[in-house]
């Protein structure tokens, strides 16, 4: 069977909670005495705490507030120009991209809570400046938090504590003393608002280790004066991981904005009868026990210059509230594990009074959901308390061996509790899913993965952010050209992967309406018998099922349940993309007479060259089962491919005026 068959896979976010800080540092060469100076104190510092030495308040004081973690000065630089470390670290370094910022934040005491582990609330706010000045350097202008992608934390950070053995706590991973390593860089500027990704690790200066914390996507919004609108420069993306990100940063914000209505339609289709455990129910916590109320005063050390309260600080008390409610649960101390995909919906000034409320929601075997809302007033009672935030946040309560213990059951409150309860269920699978589908690398997804509701959009995303991630990839190999068409072949880990491409006469959006019809494929690929569309998910994705011809010593065709994303570009420069990757229907079993195939990762890209021309690209990421037939194409370029691809150019150019298919989307 020919590489072209399936078997080988051939197939404006609202203005909200003003977060600015403002960058005013001033350029500062700083000397070895002082570099010298620092790091001296730093293990003073690092020795009194593991000897129990009480250190002096004013120490502590200047270390809180004058050892913050700091940011190289935004200034203009030629392109050319590499920035350098100063001191005795300098050392040469390739390019950075102007709008990073790196935050080295040295762990102490006041950062910590009673367990000696560093609060999740203050790496929050770490979280948010280090992001917030990063957009800044490339908007120029004071930025606004507009939301933040869910957040998985990985390990917590903790003062170790050694067994008589003289063993670590297994629970534990870096204390007092360590340092907290933020890095935060534009992925991508869309027309007022721009993705920053932030990954955050910690750093033990005793042995040397690393180990990452987190990793976390937030959307900002640059704002001019009285809250106008800013458009922002496009980002242009110079290494190959800037590439990747910078393509998938599209689909993610796609993904944010039809994020509400995904999770209120499966909210309303999901069953009323949510299934309880099993477990004995006689001692579940009503759940008004864990309710929280805390009412916050901004002052000026909350808020920027702008008098604008912080999103870090505001997720710092959201926190705060949230760990109470958790405690009242299970009545211990709870760690926090992940927090939900949220949106600051308003602003909070100096001089507002900030109610926080949560309370648990759900409880599981293991783990538990709290809700927290934040709402702001200002000193008249009567006047209507503004809605900032609502987060979801998830808990969980680890013993000696840092595995998570089983947990209460929650008694839901009638009425509003009981929609909780079920609400927090269909979160809980949202969760699931989203997390195996799109935190999981490519290579950790099956083929196939079951679709449904609950998971289509990412499903989606998943499947046009690998597409686009090959196409990102920097190490093709021309391995044969003939006449118009070239053939480039990638070797990555287990994965062989190959591109070919050709220039056709045909303008790129009409070459993209009619290669995005698989319904239309056997018109010019001899390797499909037919193509069934049996899943409408939106305008821009579909299921097919899929037949083709039968493989070589094969005595049955296969076949294949396909879903076919399609993509407009999102902004000048980018290609129109139609990815394909294998998924599973309940009404689609594997049949007796046909052998299911599978594809992985597939599809085409399409950029403009001019008004009448576009370069068309296939890819294709083959699986082992397909290597060697795929390894003999690749040899010497075999004509059947060839062949399929002219008959492809054939077909685009037949069609280009058929207006039938310029009306049809697949």
């Amino acid at each position: 069977m020919s590489a072209w068959a399936v078997g080988t896979g051939c197939d404006n976010l609202p203005h909200t909670l003003p977060c600015s800080h403002q960058e005013t540092a001033t350029p500062i060469s700083a000397s070895p005495a002082i570099t010298r100076a620092t790091l001296l104190l730093s293990r003073c510092l690092l020795k009194m705490v593991k000897g129990n030495i009480i250190v002096p308040e004013d120490i502590l004081s200047f270390c809180c507030n004058g050892l913050q973690g700091s940011t190289s000065p935004r200034r203009a630089r030629e392109p050319e120009e590499r920035e350098e470390a100063p001191g005795a670290m300098a050392s040469p370094s390739p390019a950075r991209n102007p709008t990073e910022v790196q935050m080295s934040q040295l762990v102490l005491p006041c950062h910590t809570n009673h367990r000696g582990e560093l609060s999740t609330g203050q790496l929050l706010k770490w979280i948010d400046t280090a992001a917030c000045l990063s957009a800044e350097r490339h908007a120029g202008c004071p930025c606004v938090t507009a939301s933040m992608d869910d957040i998985y934390f990985e390990h917590t950070i903790s003062q170790p504590s050694v067994s008589p053995a003289g063993q670590r706590d297994r629970r534990s991973g870096v204390g007092v003393g360590q340092v907290v390593n933020i890095k935060a860089k534009v992925n991508r500027a869309f027309n007022s608002s721009m993705e920053v990704g932030i990954q955050v690790s910690y750093e033990d200066l005793c042995s040397g280790k690393h180990c990452s914390i987190c990793k976390a996507y937030a959307t900002f919004v640059a704002q001019g004066p009285l809250g106008s609108k800013v458009r922002l420069e496009p980002l242009t993306p110079q290494t190959e991981g800037e590439k990747i990100e910078y393509s998938i940063a599209a689909e993610r914000r796609r993904m944010r904005l039809v994020h509400k209505d995904t999770l209120k339609d499966l909210l309303t289709s999901s069953s009323q009868e949510t299934e309880r455990e099993t477990r004995d129910g006689s001692g579940a916590v009503p759940a008004e026990r864990t309710r929280v109320e805390s009412v916050e005063l901004v002052l000026p050390p909350h808020a920027n210059h702008q008098g604008n309260t912080f999103g870090g600080q505001i997720m710092a008390w959201m926190e705060n509230v949230a760990t109470i409610a958790a405690s009242r649960l299970c009545h211990a101390h709870p760690t926090l594990r992940a927090i939900e995909m949220f949106h600051f919906r308003g602003p909070s000034q100096v001089g507002d009074r900030l109610v926080l409320k949560a309370i648990v929601n759900n409880s599981f075997k293991n783990s538990m959901e709290v809700g927290v809302c934040a709402e702001a007033y200002g000193q008249e009672m009567s006047v209507s308390r503004r809605h900032i935030n609502s987060a979801f946040m998830t808990f969980v309560v680890l013993d000696q061996e840092g595995h998570p213990r089983t947990l209460p059951l929650l008694a839901p409150e009638p009425g509003d509790g009981e929609r909780r309860y079920r609400e927090a269920s269909a979160r809980k699978k949202i969760r699931l899913d989203r997390k195996y589908v799109v935190s999981c690398k490519q290579t950790e997804v099956p083929l196939s993965v079951p679709w449904d509701q609950s998971n289509k959009v990412y499903l989606s995303y998943n499947n046009v952010s690998a597409l686009k991630m090959l196409v990102a990839k920097a190490n093709w190999a021309l391995a044969r050209e003939k006449e118009k068409v070239r053939m480039y072949t990638l070797e990555e880990d287990r994965f062989l992967s190959f591109r070919i491409e050709m220039s056709v006469r045909v303008a790129a959006g009409r070459a993209f309406s009619l290669l995005s019809n698989l319904r239309r494929r056997h018109e010019w690929d001899s390797h499909y018998v037919s193509a069934e569309l049996v899943q409408k998910v939106d305008d821009d994705d579909m299921i097919y099922h899929v037949v083709s011809q039968k493989l070589r010593n094969e005595n049955k065709p296969q076949d294949f349940v396909i879903l076919a994303s399609r993509r407009k570009p999102c902004s000048k420069g980018d290609p129109y993309v139609v990815a394909f990757r294998s998924v599973t229907l309940p009404t689609h079993p594997a049949r007796a007479e046909f052998t299911r195939g599978e594809t992985l990762c597939s599809g085409f890209c399409i950029w403009p060259e001019s008004e009448e021309m576009s370069k068309v690209a296939y890819y294709n990421q083959a699986m082992p089962g397909y290597l060697n037939y795929v390894t003999t194409n690749v040899a010497g370029l075999s004509s059947d491919i060839c062949s399929t691809f002219e008959a492809c150019e054939k077909f685009l150019l037949k069609n280009k005026e058929d207006l039938i298919s310029r009306l049809q989307d697949f």
